[in-house]
């Protein structure tokens, strides 16, 4: 499918590359700021799983550029932007990139560094795992997803602060819902005009963190756990089936983005030019180090010099041939 088509079905995709946006995704971010003004009174932000680099551009123009053109600014005065991400991304004025995992609480300590020892008034999240396609699956991946980057959350956010996180919906995300409200007064559920009907997508939009009397941020997981039981048993598993029934949790979902505004189902006319034809723009940004990079100079590299299987398995040498065997403890084994 060529670009041109995809700017016709997806008008989302042209107007990212229209306005600037590494991503669609930037929509979804601006459109729940309209609706919950989260950016009221930021002046420090952490990004997390930032690449390729949408919502921090985001946050770049939406806080530190205005900070930085104002008569009045100061450089010790303007806000403070840490992206994190295991992928490097191309720079972002105003933007402090941290190349590291949301799962270690190491990367919460550099953080509060670049923040001087201060912590961050808003933590986003757009990450999300590889889809599989299995909507239970991909649900719980996600969730799992959500929960590490708390691990950082219950380190650099100060009280008082917000989340957003994206989220999947599915059947126990009042297990999540109930999680998140342990840290959480006040956590809706949102679903930005952006994002695309026919995902199931969502985000977690969590205001005034005020985390349990006497609260560990090591315990986290333990804490966690005892929600998915109504005695908070160690033993049983961490499950969502008794918040059914007279216990059922009823959670916030609310449609946010002008719904007069463009619909991300719908298929729109490409604009007309002078010629009658339509030039399709490059995405902004590229991504500078994908994780299908090997794959590409694989492909680059068969088309340029006939077909040459370069590298399958790592440090196999292909000195003989191939033979693949089926057998009952293993699904495929190797010789050769």
């Amino acid at each position: 499918m060529g670009k041109a088509s995809r700017d016709k079905r997806d008008i989302y995709y042209r107007k990212a590359k229209e306005e600037g946006w590494r991503a669609r995704s930037a929509f979804k971010l601006l459109q729940i700021d309209e609706e919950f003004n989260i950016f009221d009174g930021v002046k420090r932000v952490v990004d997390l799983c930032a690449a390729p680099g949408s919502w921090s551009q985001v946050l770049s123009r939406q806080l530190y550029l205005p900070a930085k053109l104002s008569p009045d600014s100061r450089d010790n005065d303007l806000p403070l932007i840490v992206a994190i991400d295991l992928q490097p991304m191309a720079p972002i004025e105003g933007v402090i990139q941290v190349q590291g995992d949301i799962t270690n609480a190491r990367t919460a300590e550099v953080v509060i560094r670049h923040f001087d020892g201060c912590k961050a008034d808003l933590v986003v999240c757009d990450g999300a795992p590889d889809v599989t396609g299995l909507h239970d699956m991909d649900e719980f991946v996600q969730s799992q997803l959500i929960l590490a980057g708390l691990t950082i959350v219950t380190h650099v956010l100060k009280e008082g602060g917000k989340f957003i996180s994206k989220i999947f919906r599915g059947k126990d995300t009042s297990l999540l819902y109930s999680q998140l409200k342990l840290f959480f007064p006040v956590v809706t559920f949102a679903k930005p005009k952006s994002s695309r009907n026919s995902s199931i997508e969502a985000f977690a939009v969590c205001e005034n963190y005020s985390p349990p009397e006497g609260f560990n941020p090591k315990d986290l997981h333990r804490l966690l756990e005892k929600v998915g039981s109504p005695w908070g048993g160690d033993d049983l598993d961490c499950s969502s089936v008794w918040l059914e029934g007279p216990n059922k949790v009823y959670i916030p979902f609310l449609a946010c983005g002008d719904l007069g505004g463009y619909d991300s189902d719908r298929s729109y006319p490409l604009p007309k030019v002078a010629d009658g034809t339509y030039q399709s723009l490059d995405p902004v940004q590229p991504p500078i180090a994908p994780p299908y990079k090997r794959a590409l100079e694989l492909k680059k590299a068969s088309n340029q010099g006939g077909v040459k299987i370069i590298e399958i398995i790592a440090n196999v040498k292909w000195d003989s041939y191939l033979v693949f065997s089926y057998g009952p403890a293993s699904d495929i084994a190797f010789e050769y």
